[in-house]
């Protein structure tokens, strides 16, 4: 299967897509002012008001440093004897979701297959960056201050409980000591996306802040587009923050008290929900690493950010360990640690952004969502068709609305006319040019006609553009999902943008525009079309579906407006002003 990029992850994209329909905002409102002339971080990391105390990094100190604040072990714990495995063994954990590999050495996850999910190349999709890995860390090795103790807790030979493959439920422990440092690490597994995850550290009987990480990103991460997207994310209380690589400290530590904290790629997520929320210390590890943006030039490189995180508490950790798919499904079954104002679940790990309150439902809800309407199509690319047919018949009467307040303001054109003259001789300065502005506002509330009335339709329709966006590049339901020609519905595509901005043009010469002189309309006839398909041509192609067909269906509720009383006076006084400018 050949590789489909997602330029939507591209950093600064939601921005630029908003500030484009503001500027579509922009010049519709100007055209509505013309027609009175022609007619009528975490906290670290400089983040505001952050409900989280955060420390400045911490230089590498000894275990025996950091152990100091907390009580001592007993003598007995000091005096263990050494144990370790002579050679490097597997153990193969798996259910119905996931094949974990885990190696004695360093006891961490050489891979982490998800069975449900394949890569850009069809082969199941594993969640260990390998390439990254190799450099920064597996998953479940340990972090810590000072580096060589790191180096020596995830290189060292643990005694393994079992080898081999073994089926969840089941739990597997790796022990380790030598010259007083004892290790251990318990994981249980069940049916879930969850590993429950217990770690304890000791060096000479005292505790060692060593925390259980996922520390070098995701093997999805494939491109500079896909690494772009990767995030630190936390829940405190009712607050939940997302943060991009650029406002990422590396070695950074977080105090206080977390909900769950994690790290996430565009589509799927490592997530720690610590068994114990207070006093939780958490290091944000931001590294990069070299590769080719295009795979058939692999000498020419490029440095993308790698993420990562580390979470736990001085000595003993116990947390549940989240690896699977951001998926709304999954993300609500798994509960979090209650807090009065907070969410029970992991449900905002999907972050739908500004507008995920229309995000979410369209997405989700019965009767509205696109998830209700895939069970009858069973086609994402057809749920999209069904759901965008849905909504812009929804929005027919605001259409008819805005035909009618322009036709009121073509009535009007010959008493503003007259206002505008009978102020012609002031000049801008003049204060009594200020009463021209009143007369007009009067009349315009005498007549109870909106001169921005016309904007209401694009008001009321970019909410669900920019909400389909976020939600057609979060939903790990529309990833390497088919429709007719298009390989990914959340990857873009060249032939539906040109679609869009061909309808758009269509539809924009079928209107009638009796008020407008003809710069302004050769400018939203021509410039607007092209201006929306050059930016259309980056974004997801299940939004591009949405907006071609959306154009459609208004071409077709347009040709019939067209024959209607009101759409056949528009073309009557359309027609009067074109006579009159030729003459």
């Amino acid at each position: 299967m050949p590789e489909y990029k997602s330029p939507q992850s591209e950093p600064g994209t939601e921005q630029r897509f908003v500030l484009v329909f503001l500027l579509m905002a922009g010049v519709i409102f100007g055209a509505q002012f013309l027609m009175k002339k022609y007619a009528p971080t975490p906290p670290s990391t400089a983040h505001p008001n952050q409900p989280v105390q955060s420390a400045p990094a911490q230089p590498p100190v000894s275990a025996t440093a950091t152990a100091a604040p907390h009580q001592k072990r007993s003598a007995s714990s000091a005096a263990t004897p050494a144990q370790q495995a002579e050679s490097e063994s597997e153990t193969v954990i798996e259910n119905d979701l996931y094949q974990i590999t885990l190696t004695n050495r360093g006891a961490q996850a050489k891979s982490w297959i998800l069975k449900k999910y394949s890569d850009d190349q069809g082969r199941p999709l594993d969640l260990v960056n390998q390439q990254a890995a190799a450099k920064y860390g597996y998953p479940l090795s340990l972090w810590t201050y000072d580096e060589s103790l790191r180096n020596k807790l995830n290189s060292a030979l643990y005694v393994a409980s079992k080898t081999g493959t073994t089926t969840a439920p089941t739990s597997l422990v790796f022990e380790y000591s030598d010259s007083g440092l004892v290790v251990r690490k318990e994981l249980q597994f069940d049916h879930s996306y969850v590993v429950h995850v217990q770690t304890s550290v000791f060096l000479n009987g005292s505790p060692v802040s060593a925390f259980p990480a996922w520390p070098a990103g995701f093997g999805d991460q494939t491109t500079p587009y896909a690494y772009a997207q990767g995030q630190f994310e936390y829940q405190l209380s009712n607050n939940t923050e997302h943060i991009p690589a650029k406002k990422i400290s590396n070695d950074n530590t977080l105090h206080g008290t977390f909900n769950w904290v994690g790290t996430s790629s565009a589509f799927f997520g490592a997530v720690f929900i610590p068994d114990k929320i207070d006093d939780l210390s958490v290091v944000t590890l931001h590294n990069a690493i070299d590769i080719p943006p295009d795979p058939s030039k692999p000498n020419e490189t490029k440095p993308v950010d790698v993420l990562g995180v580390a979470v736990g508490h001085p000595g003993e950790t116990s947390a549940r360990l989240f690896v699977g798919p951001k998926s709304l499904e999954v993300l609500d079954s798994i509960p979090v640690p209650s807090i009065v104002g907070a969410d029970k679940d992991l449900r905002n790990v999907l972050n739908f952004g500004w507008w995920g309150a229309i995000a979410r439902p369209l997405f989700s809800w019965r009767y509205i969502g696109l998830r209700w309407f895939h069970q009858f199509t069973h086609n994402w690319g057809w749920a999209i068709v069904l759901q965008t047919f849905i909504i812009t018949l929804a929005l027919l009467p605001l259409r008819i609305y805005q035909m009618k307040s322009a036709l009121k303001m073509q009535k009007l054109q010959p008493q503003m006319k007259s206002i505008q003259e009978k102020y012609k001789k002031y000049s801008m300065r003049d204060p009594r040019k200020q009463d021209m502005q009143k007369e007009i506002a009067e009349l315009y509330k005498r007549e109870k006609v909106n001169p921005v009335s016309g904007c209401l339709p694009l008001l009321v329709q970019m909410p669900f553009l920019i909400a389909y966006y976020k939600m057609l590049g979060t939903a790990i339901d529309l990833r390497q999902a088919h429709w007719l020609w298009i390989h990914d519905l959340s990857a873009s595509d060249w032939i539906l943008p040109l679609i869009m901005a061909a309808s758009m043009f269509l539809m924009q010469r079928m209107t009638p525009q009796p008020g407008m002189d003809p710069a302004q309309q050769r400018m939203m006839n021509f410039l607007m079309p092209v201006m929306m398909g050059v930016f259309f041509f980056k974004l997801p192609a299940g939004l591009n579906l949405y907006y071609a067909e959306s154009n459609l269906i208004m071409i077709a509720q347009q040709a019939i407006m067209n024959r209607t009383g009101i759409g056949k006076e528009m073309r009557e006084i359309a027609a009067k002003r074109a006579r009159k400018r030729d003459k």
